[in-house]
């Protein structure tokens, strides 16, 4: 029997596809449900950790990958940073990616054995949480796949996109991206573009939900401008608290709490230290610093989780999706009391879902 002390977490935002689109193999999906230990994610420890579900995030790489990697790594070592954006990545591959880490996701459905499912509605979401099913929504992270025309768009909605980040932290056909800084707000940059414009308009018009995490500032308030949805950052953390470019300022915080919207927060250790050191540990009470103010500003209906599992250096007193409920206690410790944690930990997401893709 589960522990009754023990909260079910659905979360904002990993890169488990990314992981094994770069593991390659035929049993990346047996990997998973099996257990493989590798990264932050996978069957057995989602259980053990109590995570229900989550956004899967599909991400297109730069060309040379690797390279850029390792430039950045050298960067990161310095008490201030300004980390080169990446070139755009053609088109076609990113689409090729894209439906690469796409085929995996259907894939670890179809061998499940109907322990997960790909959501595309709020009533699938509610149902899965309840029958204990991992509920997955297909998330892209840079719309660097989708053409000008918008086919790829519909043929994905189809699919089961349900959310979708215009861009990464590079600039793309529709806007620019928040290049990693520290110290620095995210005004950087223009907006989006008139393609991005119409990106939005098309999400609209599908109910696929809009992620402002990795968009520069001027396309944030695009976006406030142009949307009919709630305003959602999957996976980003207090400006106030840790003045990293990614990071959201109070302005930011303000407009998402009028739309109703919600912040997922983010288990990186750059976005949570007050020092935005990349590679060292953040300790489980900096964390909560994070969300405890992101409730003061936004409310706790308005505040969620956003690991970043498998593309983020994790506190140590989380290590993998096993150890969320050590997140939990340690807010249990700071005040928080049960209906509160269940908001913050997966009843919120359920909510703004409900919300943006409606019924």
């Amino acid at each position: 029997m589960p522990d009754p002390g023990m909260v079910l977490v659905f979360d904002g935002h990993n890169d488990l596809l990314f992981r094994l689109y770069r593991r390659g193999g035929p049993d990346a999906a047996r990997s998973f449900i099996k257990g493989d230990g590798q990264g932050h994610l996978d069957m057995p420890r989602m259980r053990e950790g109590r995570m229900v579900g989550g956004f899967f995030a599909i991400f297109a790489p730069a060309i040379e990958h690797a390279r850029y990697a390792a430039e950045a790594k050298a960067l990161y070592a310095e008490d201030t940073y300004d980390i080169p954006l990446q070139p755009s990545v053609p088109c076609d591959v990113a689409q090729a990616a894209t439906l690469n880490q796409a085929s995996k996701l259907f894939a670890i459905e179809r061998e499940s054995g109907g322990r997960f499912k790909i959501v595309r509605s709020a009533a699938e979401l509610d149902r899965c949480i309840a029958d204990g099913i991992v509920a997955a929504i297909m998330h892209i992270e840079g719309a660097e796949a989708i053409d000008p025309d918008f086919h790829l768009l519909e043929v994905l909605h189809q699919a089961g996109l349900r959310s979708l980040g215009p861009v990464w932290s590079r600039p793309n056909i529709f806007g620019n991206g928040v290049p990693f800084r520290f110290p620095s707000t995210g005004d950087i940059g223009d907006g989006l573009t008139e393609h991005g414009i119409r990106l939005i308009k098309e999400c609209n018009a599908r109910r696929i939900m809009i992620d402002l995490s990795h968009l520069n500032e001027k396309g944030f308030w695009d976006v406030a401008r142009l949307s009919d949805a709630p305003l959602v950052a999957t996976h980003s953390n207090a400006h106030a608290i840790s003045p990293q470019s990614r990071n959201l300022t109070d302005k930011q915080l303000a407009a998402i709490r009028e739309t109703g919207g919600m912040v997922g927060v983010c288990y990186e250790g750059s976005l949570i230290r007050p020092d935005g050191r990349v590679g060292v540990d953040a300790p489980l009470d900096m964390l909560v610093d994070h969300i405890a103010y992101l409730v003061d500003k936004l409310g706790d209906d308005k505040v969620g989780m956003g690991s970043d599992f498998d593309g983020a250096t994790v506190p140590k007193g989380i290590g993998s999706a096993a150890g969320l409920q050590n997140l939990v206690e340690a807010m249990r410790l700071r005040g928080f009391d049960e209906p509160t944690l269940k908001k913050i930990c997966h009843g919120n997401w359920v909510r703004v879902l409900a919300k943006t893709w409606g019924g």
